[in-house]
């Protein structure tokens, strides 16, 4: 680690968490240059959906190279970029009666929500968003405005403006009666407030504290946005793309949204790739190249990203997603039912599951505990008190089991 310590900046958090040298990856484990593996429930904060070093991705990657494929083109239009669209559209939008209109941006989620919220703004003539506590959206200026997280805001070293931020379903002061206040202050000409742009929301709180909304609060948020004339924006990048047990963290929930934000799992290898879903009305009104990126036509991110739709073909991996959720979701409940005079808690939907053990000091002796066990796993939420469990999407059953064996154990050294 003397390489990294000596000329890498402090800002490396990660690498402090995981405090050794990685040198190859498979599915859901990394091996480090000892020679050391480690059973992945990091999964790269929710990238690696299909695992490290997807095989079928891989094959599909090495070929598009050998043949010289367009890696890099700015928005040209490019065979690696229509066969991802074509996919797309027939495999996610078409089924569901979806017609949105996709945008690609700066491959980072953060760049998603700074394209949403700019094209809010612009539909509407409106300046202000209406954010969640809790919430993580990223960390450029516009997303950070519409970030919760006091540690990440203080960062910003100027004022984070024209975002309002109102309790989340699950927070102090937050459901549905804190809508309906909201929604009669809109209706008073004499409150002082303003009706927003947007709404922007995350249907699971990922980095938030695995926080899950219900589908009855997230339609009232969205029928107030609407009822105030606001855009209604999901943010779908860290639950989206499977990871709840079916493509988008909100399918079945009843909820239409006017701008959808996918990144991370979506370019299905770990390579980078970010994408707005767009009502057409609404992405009328950009102008031609306002909303620009140099990486936003990532020919591998095309290539890796279209084999990772095959793999919603059929429901075979979805059925595994929930069988494999139920795995989780026992085996945490069991870790809250051993230490049941710690009023420890258990979260979450599909394969992100969340343990609030009500302590960041607890749960980072965990966190330590499972890597020097050969396990790597991430605390979130206020404090850092929720272990969250995010794993390959295809992790094998045996590296399932090791990790929340490891994780048991984990807790039961750290109370």
């Amino acid at each position: 680690m003397e390489t990294f310590a000596k000329w890498e900046s402090e800002i490396r958090g990660y690498s402090r968490t995981y405090p050794t040298v990685f040198a190859t990856a498979s599915n859901a484990r990394q091996v480090d240059v000892d020679g050391r593996s480690y059973v992945d429930f990091f999964g790269g904060a929710g990238v690696l959906n299909f695992g490290h070093n997807n095989e079928r991705m891989k094959r599909a990657m090495i070929e598009f190279l050998e043949s010289d494929g367009v890696a890099h083109s700015l928005d040209m239009a490019t065979t690696a970029k229509r066969d991802f669209i074509e996919k797309f559209a027939s495999t996610i939008l078409e089924p569901r009666g979806m017609n949105m209109k996709m945008q690609f941006m700066g491959p980072t989620g953060s760049n998603a929500v700074e394209a949403a919220l700019k094209l809010a703004r612009r539909v509407t003539g409106r300046r202000n968003v209406i954010a969640f506590s809790h919430g993580f959206h990223g960390m450029t200026l516009g997303s950070l405005a519409c970030t919760a997280n006091d540690f990440f805001r203080q960062a910003a070293g100027v004022p984070l403006e024209y975002v309002e931020r109102e309790p989340f379903e699950t927070a102090p002061g937050g459901g549905l009666d804190a809508l309906d206040d909201l929604r009669a202050q809109f209706e008073d000409p004499s409150s002082g407030r303003i009706p927003p742009a947007a709404f922007i929301v995350e249907v699971i709180q990922a980095e938030g504290g695995v926080n899950v909304a219900s589908a009855e609060w997230l339609q009232a948020v969205q029928k107030l946005a609407h009822d105030v004339g606001a855009l209604f924006i999901i943010d779908d990048i860290q639950v989206g793309c499977g990871r709840t047990g079916s493509y988008f963290g909100f399918d079945g929930l009843g909820l239409d949204p006017d701008i959808v934000c996918l990144a991370k799992g979506i370019g299905g290898y770990g390579t980078p790739m970010a994408m707005n879903l767009i009502k057409p009305e609404h992405d009328a009104k950009w102008a031609p190249g306002e909303h620009t990126g140099t990486f936003r036509g990532q020919g591998l991110s095309f290539v890796a990203g279209r084999v990772a739709l095959s793999y919603f073909e059929d429901d075979e991996l979805m059925n595994e997603v929930t069988r494999k959720s139920e795995v989780m979701a026992d085996a945490l409940q069991s870790i809250v039912d051993e230490h049941s005079d710690r009023a420890f808690e258990v979260r979450g939907r599909g394969m992100i599951q969340g343990l609030d053990v009500g302590d960041g000091a607890i749960a980072k002796k965990a966190v330590s505990f499972c890597f020097e066990h050969g396990m790597l796993i991430g605390a979130c939420g206020s404090g850092g008190r929720v272990l969250k469990l995010i794993p390959p999407l295809t992790t094998p059953d045996d590296d399932l089991k090791e990790g929340l064996e490891t994780l048991t154990a984990a807790v039961r050294a750290s109370v």
